[in-house]
């Protein structure tokens, strides 16, 4: 289950966001998993909650946008919305689809709290 990986990815992504930005914790975390990534989203979403206890991640609400895979088919010229990377040109039947669209994973933003600090400590420069 390559998602147990790229769960520890995404949490490195996070972590080092937080520590760059300073930031605590996260509320919501939004990602981009196109059809055509290769990513079992509902694994990818176990994934993340099964190591988010004890992170910046804990209890925060995941939520992963799936946009559609999309295709340049050289025999028609033109983008065609395609399912899978070895799917025929929905227009002409050709095999000749260089795929465009839907391939990314990425954190695309999240919802982050500050640090608290205690009252009267003034934040270092």
């Amino acid at each position: 289950m390559h998602e147990l990986s790229l769960a520890g990815g995404i949490l490195r992504v996070v972590e080092e966001a937080a520590q760059r930005e300073g930031f605590a914790r996260v509320s919501q975390l939004r990602l981009e998993a196109g059809s055509l990534c290769g990513v079992d989203v509902p694994s990818l979403r176990f994934a993340l909650e099964a190591i988010a206890p004890g992170t910046c991640l804990a209890a925060a609400e995941i939520l992963i946008d799936e946009p559609p895979g999309t295709a340049w088919c050289l025999p028609c010229g033109t983008s065609v919305p395609i399912r899978h990377r070895l799917d025929d040109c929905p227009r002409c039947g050709g095999h000749q689809l260089q795929p465009t669209g839907g391939t990314e994973l990425r954190v695309i933003d999240l919802l982050v709290h500050d640090e608290t600090r205690p009252v009267g400590e003034a934040a270092s420069a």
